[in-house]
């Protein structure tokens, strides 16, 4: 679909990419790595068409459409968040406008039998037809679901899009991007304003109706639950591996450990053979010996070994001072916007050591409740920092709150006190700044770079509470391992706010859930936690799916199990299971079926010097319109499946996925 040839970027001098060539074809599902800096974002860039290279050619086909979602956008604020997501649907609704303009018209002529009026009966015939392809007819359906499953409640729908954060509007100008269904789809760290269930909607999103797509994400769990292919940047070259990120991490190392002994081996041969040829170069009885060792050398093909950037990130916290035996603790906190209630009745307490997590939907209270911590805003209700407690705080807004017209040195140097300014430019080549690169603008830095600098804000003075909201946005896979390891090795107490589940994951080990207005603790690592979520919501959707008149035996006496089912109800129930399974077999044969017979069109579409068949264009968006319609069935059949098994006290079989 899209074909990348000998591309070379230039900045002042600087060699971006050298020479990068590869393509995308359709339905490839590429993750583009290396740390920051490499050149991720940049290449999005060019693949949507907003920079240009130095050198090289960058091939799209005719017709092909490319959805671009950057890591910052400025948004439109002037529309509700359904008509600002409706744009994503323009062309199909001046479709609709002009369907019911053209009825409108037939309605009010008498001239039934004219060629005119013929006409237009054909034109809205035509125009219907084409108005049921493109999906007019479940546009409002779409948009809801996406819309919800990016997070959003159906009482934000009709809210103006200026009361919400940039998060959340970014949310908005992805459900966009997903509902024009582009054939290329380009995202740019696309769950850095994404809470875990939004992420995880994200992820069903890509892997079964997206078509092909090119991401950039440093979240490890993200990308290897939507990409099979792995392109990485590194020192202007790129690496493409066809498969997941957790397998192309372990080629990688096998690649280059192989090259290493290949060509550990050569350099051995070849010093042998140059020791032969200076010890006998002057014998006459060896020279043959000696001119057929010189041709081979002259004839060998040096071995490579690919070169690597091995600049890291060098993190340790300074040693906690030591505090009281609880650092936070909580009692009845309420907080209120106005009529907004944010969360009420917030009660625990985290002893000193603890590592604890904040999670939950964007919007439930999380940066508040840090907010109320730290004393930023004011509460209800009693929130107690312990004794002796100094704290360390670094803000999801932080990196943005650099000033861009600063160099990287006079940042910290702004920021550091005492004899610490001593060390800067130590600490600065700890954090990958050394050299000419301290001496960099502020606004020329990367997202993770900014970052990186604001890390270094933690580092001037010891604390014994950290707080961490967000701080691995932006952040590349090194550097998060890095950060990682320095929160393990933390001896103070840690409360992290983090959507990212595999940096929580052996990290944390009790989660904090907002939602709901409430605040509930659950033991445990981020994993068990995402798996007892799992089973409320289920309970949850059972108990939403009970007509409003039935009676609820478990709510209205809790210390009774639900009474079994009759020997009847199991069997009408199993029936309804298997009955259930077989149409989720047949539509999941309906949408492999559907898909070979849309690549089937695609390829005559795209044969060389094919003359452009109506007929054949017209077949292959009823086929995807088909196949999407199924792809609906398929997933509201899997629910219901999901729905009755956990009713099912008969252990019947679980819903399968595809």
């Amino acid at each position: 679909m899209i074909s990348i040839e000998n591309l070379t970027v230039n900045f002042g001098g600087f060699t971006l990419f050298d020479g990068v060539s590869f393509v995308v074809n359709r339905k490839d599902r590429i993750a583009l790595v290396g740390k920051n800096g490499a050149g991720k974002s940049t290449l999005l860039k060019i693949l949507a068409g907003l920079q240009t290279p130095t050198s090289g050619a960058v091939a799209i086909p005719s017709g092909t459409t490319v959805g671009y979602l950057p890591q910052q956008m400025r948004t439109d604020d002037s529309r509700s968040v359904m008509a600002e997501a409706e744009r994503a649907f323009e062309h199909v609704l001046r479709m609709k406008d002009e369907i019911d303009r053209i009825h409108e018209e037939l309605s009010r002529r008498t001239d039934g039998e004219s060629e005119e009026f013929m006409e237009l009966v054909d034109r809205v015939t035509q125009l219907t037809e084409q108005f049921r392809m493109c999906g007019g007819m479940n546009c409002r359906a779409e948009l809801e679901r996406t819309l919800t499953g990016l997070g959003f409640m159906r009482k934000d729908f009709d809210r103006p899009t200026s009361e919400f954060s940039g998060g959340w509007r970014m949310r908005i100008e992805l459900a966009k991007l997903l509902l024009a269904r582009p054939d290329v789809l380009l995202l740019d760290e696309p769950t850095n304003h994404l809470d875990i269930e939004s992420i995880q909607w994200l992820e069903t999103f890509i892997a079964t109706q997206a078509n092909a797509v090119v991401l950039v994400s440093h979240d490890r769990a993200f990308i290897n639950n939507t990409t099979g292919r792995t392109i990485e940047i590194e020192l202007g070259r790129i690496y493409d591996y066809r498969v997941k990120y957790a397998e192309y991490t372990t080629l990688r190392r096998e690649r280059r450990e192989q090259q290493l002994r290949a060509s550990e081996n050569q350099q051995k041969k070849i010093a042998d053979t140059e020791a032969f040829i200076a010890r006998f170069r002057y014998k006459p009885s060896k020279s043959v010996q000696v001119q057929s060792r010189i041709k081979q050398l002259e004839k060998l093909e040096r071995i490579e070994v690919d070169d690597t950037d091995n600049a890291t990130l060098r993190l340790k916290f300074p040693p906690a001072p030591h505090s009281g035996s609880w650092p936070v603790t909580a009692e009845n906190v309420t907080k209120r916007y106005g009529n907004h209630l944010v969360f009420a009745g917030a009660t625990f307490a985290i002893r000193r050591g603890d590592k604890v997590a904040f999670v939950g939907k964007n919007g439930e209270g999380k940066s508040t409740m840090v907010k109320c911590i730290t004393g930023e805003t004011d509460f209800e209700g009693a929130l107690t920092l312990g004794y002796q407690v100094k704290t360390g705080y670094f803000a999801q807004n932080q990196a943005e709150l650099l000033d861009e017209n600063l160099t990287v040195f006079e940042t910290v140097d702004n920021a550091a006190q005492g004899d610490i300014r001593t060390r800067i430019r130590d600490i600065l080549g700890a954090f990958m700044f050394g050299g000419e690169a301290a001496d960099k603008k502020v606004k020329v830095l990367s997202g993770g770079e900014r970052s990186r600098l604001a890390m270094i804000r933690l580092l001037l003075e010891p604390a014994n509470l950290l707080i961490l909201d967000e701080p691995t946005n932006h952040l590349d896979m090194r550097s998060k391992d890095v950060l990682k390891d320095a929160l393990r090795d933390f001896d103070g107490t840690l409360i992290l706010v983090s959507h990212d589940r595999e940096f929580l994951d052996g990290l944390v080990d009790k989660i904090y859930e907002f939602a709901d207005a409430r605040v509930k603790e659950h033991l445990g690592g981020i994993y068990e936690f995402l798996a007892h979520r799992k089973i409320e919501n289920l309970r949850e959707l059972e108990h939403r799916a009970r007509p409003a008149d039935a009676p609820d035996t478990a709510d209205n006496n809790p210390a009774q199990p639900a009474a079994k089912l009759s020997y009847e109800a199991r069997k009408e129930q199993t029936r309804n299971i298997r009955r259930i399974e077989k149409n989720i077999a047949e539509a999941e044969n309906e949408i492999t079926r559907t898909e070979q017979e849309i690549a089937d069109a695609e390829r005559r579409m795209a044969a060389p010097h094919s003359a452009p068949d109506p007929a054949l264009y017209a077949a292959h968006e009823k086929l995807k319109k088909h196949l999407s319609d199924t792809m609906t069935r398929w997933e509201e059949l899997t629910l219901e499946l999901e729905n009755l098994a956990s009713q099912n006290p008969s252990g019947a079989d679980k819903p399968r996925r595809r």
